[in-house]
């Protein structure tokens, strides 16, 4: 084996040693080779905002106040396979829902579930929005198959559409902003306690 063959063979060892030990360093440094991973992986980059979390979605309240029945209507179209929206529509696999909003749940002679006969209440703006968000959820027993709206824009437009269907509820009003927090009493705000002070002290000042 000449001394070039010699060198080739050195210089690959040289680099598999390298390449060993660099995966080695950059495995303890950036956490890879724990069981757990590490709170933040790699760097930050600037300007990129992470997905993580969702946004806190809206009260149905103000989704109604921004609900488009035309989209509403749209919307329900996966729903006729089962119901009808119309008055005196027949009940198919789920019932007639002309009229639906504000009625009683369970009510008419359709055969619901009994778990659902046990919820009770009305079909309000609220409980319809958490029925089209996950039946199964709201009522484990249910018949319904469908597995539900997750957008809360889709959800109001669709309650809004079934409202225009011969229950024409007056839409709830959307709630007010939070008023800003008012300034403690005695706080200093500006610098203008201590101008105060300063100025109810000239007068003292001017009689000495």
């Amino acid at each position: 084996m000449d001394d070039r063959t010699n060198t080739t063979f050195g210089w690959v060892l040289f680099s598999g040693i390298v390449a060993l030990g660099l995966a080695s360093l950059s495995g303890r440094y950036f956490l890879a080779d724990k069981e757990h991973r590490p709170e933040k992986m790699g760097y930050a980059i600037e300007g990129v905002v992470s997905s993580g979390g969702k946004a806190k979605e809206e009260p149905i309240e103000a989704r109604l106040a921004a609900a488009d029945i035309a989209k509403g209507e749209a919307k329900f179209g996966s729903c006729k396979s089962c119901h009808t929206a119309t008055a005196g529509g027949a009940a198919g696999i789920g019932p007639n829902l002309f009229g639906i909003v504000g009625k009683g749940v369970a009510g008419g002679s359709f055969a619901y579930s009994e778990d659902l006969k046990k919820l009770g209440g009305k079909w309000d703006w609220a409980t319809l929005d958490s029925w089209l968000k996950n039946p199964k959820a709201m009522v484990s027993g249910t018949k319904m198959s469908f597995a539900g709206f997750s957008d809360g824009a889709d959800r109001a437009n669709v309650i809004a559409y079934l409202n225009a269907q011969g229950s024409n509820l007056p839409m709830p009003a959307a709630p007010a902003a939070a008023p800003a927090e008012e300034v403690k009493e005695g706080a200093v705000k500006d610098g203008a306690p201590e101008a105060s002070a300063a100025a109810s002290a000239a007068p003292e000042a001017a009689k000495h």
